[in-house]
């Protein structure tokens, strides 16, 4: 394995839409989502553990899911868990990451991955990031993996790169948000256009010096505190200082403005599972239509559910169709799976009823 490569797991989020499963002290990348056996968070830390150092991966957490990370990767040393004590977005967090890894290896190269997403073909993942790594290491330039498009989907941000170029890394041209449907559909008519997988390689070194060019106050905080990183005093700097980080995303804060960024169109399956019905999509279907995940289901005149219960409970279900069904201890939900985008609201609604517990 290079011992240059590293790799930072971005796994503080709550990822809500998948509540009542996923919640605020207990989030998503901690569950066995699809019934495999591992965590999201362990899958991913294995696909990358395949081509960078056990040692060279960091994680990026808040602070009160340390000893989650830690009970689920037992390679992991504390001193490789990257808590933030402040929710303060993903350019802070990053730039603080980077400086870590500058300070042990100027010559370092690193991917920012979220521990969330599902990749099957590891050995292609592999490949394209490693391919990133070594324009990165060459070249000053900041690369992402964008996903070819299937659909005019409204949920992604998306890519534009150079059509002209014949490089199989290419020139991007910007970042273009969310767009409405019939936007979508014109980016998809150019054929120029990839879904943002939110998914970043860059050398240590160009990325500090981007937040020195773009981001001269978040460089400066994050800068004055070089010599505390990786040892004793790294812990009283940033519950001093994280705090006082600007709220903003890597997207915003780097990327919308950088000239030197590039996209290598991703050569793997890819979904992010930001939602049940993306779940829904990837898992196996049984012959009624419906995915399962531990539950023993009987179901008639019932297709297309998502359906998740504890392990081994027998549900039943009859004349539901295309929709989410999920039983935990304290929470039933049964939701449509076209309303999916709403459970975010349900959730707020279920907190102001009946109390933050459920959340």
């Amino acid at each position: 394995m290079n011992k240059n490569y590293y790799a930072v797991l971005m796994a503080g989020g709550v990822g809500s839409r998948f509540w009542p499963i996923s919640t605020t002290g207990y989030p998503k990348q901690f569950h066995d989502m699809l019934g495999t056996g591992d965590t999201l968070i362990q899958k991913t830390f294995k696909r990358l553990n395949k081509f960078v150092p056990t040692e060279n991966i960091l994680i990026l957490t808040n602070e009160r899911y340390n000893d989650l990370v830690l009970g689920q990767l037992p390679k992991v040393k504390q001193e490789q868990v990257v808590l933030e004590p402040a929710m303060r977005n993903t350019a802070p967090c990053i730039l603080y990451a980077a400086l870590k890894i500058q300070k042990i290896n100027p010559e370092g190269v690193m991917i920012v991955a979220p521990s969330d997403h599902w990749i099957e073909d590891e050995e292609a993942f592999a490949k394209d990031v490693i391919a990133c790594f070594e324009k990165c290491a060459k070249e000053e330039v900041l690369c992402t993996l964008g996903i070819k498009p299937t659909l005019p989907n409204t949920g992604f941000g998306y890519i534009e790169y150079d059509k002209t170029s014949k490089d199989q890394i290419k020139k991007v041209n910007q970042f273009r948000e969310k767009p409405d449907y019939d936007t979508a559909k014109e980016f998809l008519a150019q054929g120029n256009f990839l879904w943002n997988a939110g998914i970043f390689m860059w050398s240590v070194k160009t990325i500090v010096n981007a937040f020195k060019n773009y981001q001269p106050e978040q460089y400066e905080l994050f800068e004055s505190g070089l010599s505390c990183y990786n040892n004793e005093d790294e812990g009283d700097f940033i519950a001093e200082n994280y705090h006082k980080a600007e709220n903003i995303s890597i997207d915003y804060a780097i990327l919308e403005q950088s000239r030197s960024i590039f996209v290598l169109e991703a050569t793997f399956d890819w979904n992010d599972l930001g939602t049940w019905g993306s779940l829904f999509d990837k898992l196996d279907k049984d012959r009624t239509g419906n995915a399962v995940v531990n539950a023993k289901v009987l179901a008639e005149d019932a297709h297309g559910n998502m359906i998740r219960s504890k392990a081994g409970k027998i549900v039943v279900v009859d004349g539901l169709k295309d929709y989410i069904i999920v039983d935990k201890e304290d929470v039933l939900l049964i939701y449509p799976k076209s309303k999916e985008q709403d459970i975010k609201q349900v959730l707020n609604t279920v907190k102001d009823t009946f109390g933050d517990e459920y959340a």
